[in-house]
């Protein structure tokens, strides 16, 4: 699989990617108690025990989280209950710290769209900020991100958008969108990566339309990262499968995701994944057996 990347790598932390080489994997470090999949972590001691089995079991990048984006609540047009970012520090901060001490060679990105949470996260070790808003509801964190250089996912975000009918026609111009206010801010393209945005606005059918045509998204020359992990789109297809029984389904959707395009996923089973993306990389990427 060949890709025309305006970057053909990336140093995020202590380690640097080589885009279109492997699949890179993105384990979930979930922080919130309010979690979709119920994977909320409640101690830090907790945090970095998970970080530790993915570390052993093959992820490259580990994402923290402490605010949960699970849609259906109605206290803010965000579509989910924000908590302040006093909290979400409270929340995130101390794991930040104490994974960069325990896995110092591991890097560590954050999942946050407020400035001072990505501030706090950054001055504790974290080396990649991750935006569901993709700047677009907060420029400034990509003034931030430019001025820490530090690498940034931005996510396209459908809710509360007017969609056009035409699923990747919409994400591309709202990544472009957001490419554009990175590079107002002196942020390069060099140090983007672009999440479409599984599951956030979209009913399930587009979902399924997003990964089919994700291969489309590659003109954009930037990685692309794609999490569709336990989400609602799986059970569905499923028959209202519970969280616990989408693993295969999660398996289908990154395989399919890799072989159109997808650089890193972002997932719950570490391990798992990991092996779903050795063979789905050694079809797609080409592969040899040892002699």
């Amino acid at each position: 699989m060949t890709t025309a990347y305006l970057s053909p790598t990336m140093t995020i932390g202590p380690r640097e990617f080589a885009w279109g080489e492997r699949t890179h994997i993105m384990g979930i470090v979930n922080v919130s108690p309010d979690s979709f999949s119920g994977d909320g972590l409640s101690s830090v001691e907790a945090a970095v025990a998970l970080a530790r089995q993915f570390s052993a079991d093959g992820a490259d990048i580990l994402d923290v989280g402490g605010q949960s984006t699970r849609p259906g609540a109605t206290k803010s047009e965000a579509g989910f209950d924000e908590i302040t970012p006093q909290e979400e520090i409270a929340r995130v901060v101390p794991v930040v710290a104490a994974i960069r001490i325990a896995l110092p060679d591991m890097p560590i990105s954050v999942d946050t769209y407020k400035v001072e949470v990505a501030r706090a996260a950054m001055d504790a070790g974290a080396h990649m900020l991750n935006d569901i808003y993709g700047f677009r509801r907060d420029a400034v964190l990509a003034e931030v991100a430019a001025d820490a250089r530090v690498p940034v996912c931005i996510m396209h975000n459908q809710r509360n958008r007017a969609a056009s009918g035409d699923v990747i026609a919409d994400i591309a111009a709202g990544l472009r969108e957001s490419m554009l206010i990175a590079k107002r801010a002196g942020l390069p393209a060099s140090m983007l990566i672009a999440d479409p945005g599984f599951g956030f606005g979209w009913r399930p059918e587009q979902n399924i339309e997003m990964l089919r045509r994700l291969s489309v998204l590659r003109a954009l020359g930037l990685p692309l990262l794609v999490g569709t992990s336990r989400k609602s789109t799986i059970a569905t297809v499923l028959g209202d499968a519970p969280v616990e029984d989408r693993l295969f389904g999660t398996a289908a959707s990154v395989a399919l995701a890799i072989a159109n395009g997808a650089d890193i996923v972002r997932v719950h089973d570490v391990r798992e994944m990991k092996q779903v993306a050795l063979v789905t990389d050694a079809i797609v990427r080409g592969w040899k057996a040892d002699e």
